[in-house]
């Protein structure tokens, strides 16, 4: 039996509401979608953003621990540095040790919804992150690790945490545990929220509220949504289509089991002192090539921030990603290839991830279908947006993500499957099945960003 087929009156009602809220991308009852780029520098303008690299020395609260040389806090809270060696059965490098994040605590991600003049608008944040580029971007309404909401930090409460916390004062629309990024994390999980309230809600001058297509709109421009953001919107139940896949839901779930059971995975965290093919300076730990990515320091001043000053660590990826679908009509209706990805921190071995997801100067072998994206012509090319990733852990970390349109084959490589963007958007709704690219990518198709049935290009 289809899933989609279970779907309640609740779930199409909301798939309506947001289908509604998506079709308003000029104006909000809010402010103008015209009218948000002033509206966001005048929140940087409002506050003192600052962030600087430092040598591992001038960290305050974070050292290097003397027996394991894992970074860690002084609480034991936030997160940690370790070591990870990694073996896996396919691939040109089978095995590898690295430095990886360790943040057991999960965290919330939260989006409060509410009606105005029977649209549903999203109450976003203009959030400072120490990684992003331009520091500033548009958060979700709550995005804290357990540390931060339980003040650990000893800084201001987190607004609005009340509706997103156990038994909180809203209605609760989605709910579910999603991956961070498997390259970088150590099986970090966030809980993905969306609730509605019907209060009369005080907005601090950091917040607004805009509709899903004037976030829509935004995903259009670089760097402006931010991840959290992005991951939080792809898990909401858009309405989907009776139209036949190429594969079954059950043939498709079938697929990723049997992806997701037949790769030999060997995970193991060791000190980070230990790692092989990396060396420590004062002010870095990187590899000798200067590939992947580095572990740096920085000192951070935010007067928007629940705590205004601190010093942490980050990762400062070498190179520009590129995630990107590639897709094509079959029998009239759009699919996207969609790979099983193994990445070393993941759960449990695979997760859904883009056709291409690479920085490709780490690889000496092009992954496939990179050549298809890198080579699309303009008319081929649906979206082609820069986008950041998680900036409270990662310096300047940037995506190209793309929709591109080609005459792939139907018939792939073992580890990727054809899927509608409506079989994906059931699956969002269910943990560790998407990885972080590929929900950023359906964001922008959850948002209105890009249609796949235009016949145009649409370029941000």
């Amino acid at each position: 039996m289809s899933v989609r087929s279970v779907r309640t009156r609740s779930d199409e009602d909301l798939s309506e509401r947001l289908a509604l809220s998506a079709a308003a991308t000029e104006a909000g009852a809010w402010l103008r979608t015209a009218d948000f780029p002033q509206w966001l520098s005048g929140r940087a303008a409002a506050n003192r953003f600052e962030v600087r690299r430092i040598p591992f020395h001038e960290m305050d609260a974070w050292s290097f621990a003397p027996d394991t040389g894992n970074m860690r806090h002084r609480t034991g809270k936030f997160f940690s540095v370790e070591g990870l060696s990694v073996q896996v059965d396919e691939g040109s490098v089978r095995a590898w040790q690295q430095p990886i994040i360790l943040q057991p605590e999960v965290g919330i991600l939260g989006i409060l919804a509410k009606e105005f003049d029977g649209v549903l608008h999203f109450l976003m944040q203009a959030k400072m992150e120490p990684g992003n580029r331009n520091l500033l971007q548009l958060s979700p309404t709550v995005q804290a690790t357990r540390s931060n909401y339980t003040g650990v930090h000893r800084g201001g409460n987190v607004r609005y945490l009340s509706y997103f916390a156990d038994r909180g004062t809203g209605r609760v629309l989605a709910d579910v545990l999603q991956s961070e990024h498997g390259a970088w994390f150590y099986r970090k999980s966030n809980r993905n929220m969306l609730v509605e309230t019907e209060d009369d809600v005080t907005v601090h001058p950091d917040f607004c509220w805009l509709t899903l297509g004037q976030i829509g709109a935004l995903l259009g421009a670089d760097n402006v949504v931010n991840m959290d953001s992005r991951t939080v919107i792809a898990t909401f139940p858009m309405d989907g289509t009776s139209a036949v896949a190429l594969r079954s839901d059950a043939e498709l779930q079938s697929w990723f089991t049997v992806e997701r059971a037949r790769h030999d995975v060997e995970i193991a965290l060791i000190p980070l002192a230990d790692v092989a093919g990396w060396h420590r300076s004062e002010s870095h730990i990187a590899r000798p090539d200067d590939r992947f990515f580095r572990l740096i320091a920085v000192q951070v001043a935010a007067g928007s921030r629940e705590v205004t000053s601190w010093t942490q660590p980050l990762f400062e990826p070498r190179g520009q990603g590129i995630a990107a679908f590639v897709f094509r009509r079959i029998d009239g209706l759009p699919h996207l290839l969609v790979q099983a990805k193994v990445e070393a921190g993941f759960l449990d071995t695979v997760e859904l991830a883009p056709t291409v997801q690479c920085v490709p100067a780490n690889w000496d072998q092009r992954p496939p279908f990179l050549d298809v994206v890198r080579d699309a012509s303009p008319d081929q090319i649906r979206y082609d947006v820069v986008h950041s990733e998680e900036g409270g852990r990662f310096l300047n970390a940037e995506s190209r993500y793309m929709f591109v349109e080609a005459d792939v084959p139907l018939e792939v490589p073992r580890d990727y499957c054809w899927a509608t963007p409506a079989q994906l958007n059931w699956l969002a709704g269910h943990g560790h099945y998407l990885n972080v690219q590929a929900r950023t990518l359906l964001s922008c198709l959850n948002a209105g960003a890009v249609s796949l049935n235009q016949d145009f290009a649409h370029h941000g």
